[in-house]
């Protein structure tokens, strides 16, 4: 198994064979404004520009959409994957607006789900605390899912998606022991209310539920809301003696896993 950190959340995953581009991000550097009420919105989307030619991004052969917010499926994105291209998305309302966008092959993700002999199981998450979820801001930040890739001849490998550590992951981790964990691990927040995707406390609660495993932190370093840096997150990595079980590449960088 690969993994190729493109930005953000936007990952290529190589699998038994099979190329996964996941929550594709495409737009060029400051093409679209910061999430209303989150921290530094005057800033805009993405921060960085791709490291790799959009050609080399588009070479996969499928999609998987774990949510539809901006910095995962963004107009760019819309514009240039194939509209035959397989595409996986977590539930049928993601996929009605998916294929009203033109894309012919749009799948819904579930607990059996196959792509060429590789399992692709759905799993739950949630983007924010409780009290998050249950402010005004709950509405807009919805339902998201990870997913679990497993096949006879490779590790297997659980992306977990844009939720903070809580029991859907623990959970997760409990049900399929994942050899590998890709976590959304940017810190960004909401003003007032907290963090809406994984910050270091959370890496650090994975690992503790899953020593065995070997973590992989995206989602960082590209959009406004993020505020756990590389660095940071390196350096609170080794405090916790858990340097040898985190990757944190670089945009661009590819893992082998």
């Amino acid at each position: 198994m690969k993994l190729q950190q493109i930005r953000n959340a936007t990952v290529i995953v190589d699998y038994a064979g099979k190329r996964f581009l996941v929550d594709p991000m495409l737009s060029p550097k400051g093409a679209f404004p910061a999430f209303p009420g989150t921290v530094n919105d005057h800033l805009s989307n993405p921060l960085v520009d791709l490291p790799i030619p959009m050609g080399d991004i588009l070479a996969v052969d499928a999609v998987i959409v774990t949510h539809t917010h901006e910095d995962h499926w963004d107009d760019t994105a819309r514009q240039h994957i194939p509209k035959d291209k397989p595409l996986f998305v977590q539930n049928e309302q993601d996929a009605e607006a998916i294929r009203a966008e033109g894309f012919s092959d749009v799948r819904v993700l579930g607990v059996d789900s196959d792509f060429a002999g590789i399992s692709l199981i759905k799993t739950s998450g949630q983007h924010g605390s409780d009290a998050i979820m249950a402010s005004p801001a709950g509405e807009l930040l919805g339902e998201v899912c990870g997913v679990v890739f497993a096949h006879p001849e490779e590790k297997t490998a659980y992306l977990a998606g844009d939720t903070v550590w809580n029991a859907h992951v623990r959970d997760s981790l409990a049900t399929h022991r994942p050899e590998i964990v890709i976590l959304n691990a940017g810190d960004a927040r909401i003003p007032e209310l907290g963090s809406i995707i994984m910050g270091k406390q959370d890496v650090h609660e994975v690992h503790k539920a899953a020593p065995q495993a070997t973590l992989v932190a995206t989602h960082m370093e590209s959009v406004n809301h993020a505020t756990l840096s590389r660095d940071e997150l390196r350096a609170f990595a080794a405090e916790q003696g858990m340097s040898e079980r985190l990757l944190v590449p670089e945009d661009g960088e590819t893992c082998v896993l």
